[in-house]
């Protein structure tokens, strides 16, 4: 494993220097840091040159101003943007921060609605919900970033912002939306006739309640979650949990999801209390996130049952679902004061900016806040990627299906639950793992049209601006820092794959 790890370093480090040598001498030819001077027709233009010549190092050749910044880059140094003369470390610390922001929530979002939509697409081969994702994969796949983003603005940023100044029950809409979600059920959960009748008649009631009851009773204006809220979702997601990935017939795993729902939404009053007395940071919010999970993987322990794998995963995961729910709802308890500030005027939705400049705001206001900044880039950025995912996760689940192994499982007599989320799911992600950390990385810089449409100070963005000003500095930072992470994500795809897959091994 040392020698694996020590061998891949050292041969990412000797790549990053090749690149990092030919991307200098590249910037050297075309980036001109005196064109200005050239043309300013100040008469102590000489003297300017002159000055910045000494700055730059511009009488060096340019190999051995490469390993001038090289040595200064190892020790921590990572130059200036000499047109405001701001540290390199200063300029990027917090364009990093802003595109890690985007890009992790994206991603994440992605990755389910993509893995989980190519799954049942797949299952559901050469039926008209197939064909439907397949059309509306390519489609999004296709549409221009820069397209999307201008027309979420217009739509979901502008027109829901006046939309809440006086929301009313717009009923052509409700409608469409209902038969939409009836429609997309029927073709997920397929089945006979019968079967579809029903689905589509309970989806079309369900949605269609759920969307009158909603702008009927004022929820939009003040939208929360509460304790019923929290506790309703909960125990719903710990059935759906346990009945995906160990059957409800295995009622110590259901016990065990249960119990950590219940016990989730119990919890909800004194945190209700701490939060209310305790100012609040990411550091104590990760902190409690872990004693949640602890406590839930005690229950699953606990309860044990056939496979206490099986349990604790469960119980796990309806714990991380139920502390986003507790968390959202204590946020959108801020949302009358936050919609009635002054700097907000009753248009929270934002278009541009990752923050609003001037407000004053608590730790719940300011995630928020950070909320209605990201919701339209995340948007942007899912839409797209989303569609890449929903082609991988079908191609690899189609391929995996037609396998003798997967044959074999069902001769055996092993459910079809077993068979899809046991032998073929956990094959089926394999391409995703050598995909996915390098689209992330890939994101962290190149979400350059997102970041300038949205007015996101971000790393793409921040490339832009100092290629522009001809500032080597910041542009060798971005070219060694995306270049190193994408050399990282290769190596943990590495891994990945070896936890997937057992049969692979490090030495192999």
């Amino acid at each position: 494993m040392a020698r694996f790890i020590a061998r891949r370093l050292g041969l990412a480090l000797g790549t990053l220097f090749i690149l990092s040598f030919l991307m200098y001498g590249l910037l050297e030819f075309a980036l001109d840091p005196l064109q200005d001077l050239r043309e300013n027709p100040a008469p102590n233009r000489a003297e300017l040159i002159a000055n910045r010549v000494r700055l730059l190092n511009l009488d060096v050749p340019w190999y051995q101003r490469y390993f001038l910044w090289l040595g200064h880059f190892v020790q921590g140094d990572f130059g200036i943007a000499w047109r405001t003369m701001q540290p390199v470390s200063q300029l990027i610390r917090g364009a990093i921060a802003t595109s890690v922001q985007l890009v992790l929530a994206a991603t994440i979002i992605s990755i389910l609605l993509g893995v989980t939509i190519g799954l049942v697409s797949a299952l559901r081969q050469y039926t008209t919900f197939d064909y439907v994702i397949t059309f509306v994969s390519f489609l999004l796949y296709s549409l221009p970033i820069f397209w999307v983003a201008v027309l979420l603005k217009q739509f979901l940023a502008i027109g829901a912002n006046d939309y809440l100044q006086n929301p009313t029950i717009n009923w052509p809409l409700v409608v469409t939306l209902s038969l939409i979600s009836a429609l997309f059920w029927t073709g997920a959960l397929g089945g006979r006739r019968d079967k579809k009748i029903k689905v589509f008649l309970g989806a079309l009631i369900v949605t269609f309640a759920v969307l009158v009851l909603t702008l009927a009773t004022g929820w939009v204006e003040n939208p929360t979650i509460g304790v019923v809220g929290v506790g309703v979702l909960s125990i719903a997601f710990a059935f759906g949990v346990t009945a995906i990935f160990a059957g409800l017939n295995n009622k110590r795993a259901l016990y065990s999801a249960l119990t950590t729902a219940l016990l989730g939404t119990i919890i909800w009053w004194p945190l209700q209390w701490l939060w209310a007395y305790w100012e609040m940071s990411w550091p104590w919010m990760f902190g409690l996130l872990a004693v949640s999970l602890a406590v839930a993987a005690l229950i699953g322990l606990l309860f044990g049952g056939p496979d206490r794998q099986i349990s604790i995963r469960g119980a796990m995961i309806v714990a991380l679902f139920t502390g986003v729910l507790i968390f959202a709802d204590r946020v959108l308890q801020t949302w009358v004061p936050y919609n009635n500030a002054p700097q907000i005027r009753g248009r929270p939705l934002a278009t541009i900016g990752a923050a609003t400049p001037g407000l004053s705001a608590d730790f719940w206001m300011r995630q928020l806040d950070m909320a209605t900044h990201l919701m339209l880039p995340t948007l942007a950025l899912v839409m797209i990627s989303f569609a890449t995912y929903v082609r991988y996760q079908r191609g690899a689940m189609l391929e995996v299906l037609n396998q003798d192994y997967i044959r074999t499982a069902r001769s055996k007599g092993l459910s079809e639950r077993v068979v899809i989320v046991r032998h073929a799911l956990r094959n089926a992600l394999m391409p995703l793992a050598s995909i996915v950390p390098v689209d992330f990385i890939t994101l962290i810089g190149g979400a350059v049209i997102t970041e300038t449409i949205f007015g996101w100070a971000g790393m793409g963005r921040m490339f832009l601006t100092s290629l522009g000003g001809q500032e080597v500095d910041p542009v060798m930072f971005y070219i060694m820092l995306t270049g190193g992470l994408a050399m990282i994500a290769n190596l943990v795809a590495d891994f990945l794959y070896a936890v997937i897959d057992p049969r692979i091994r490090v030495n192999a």
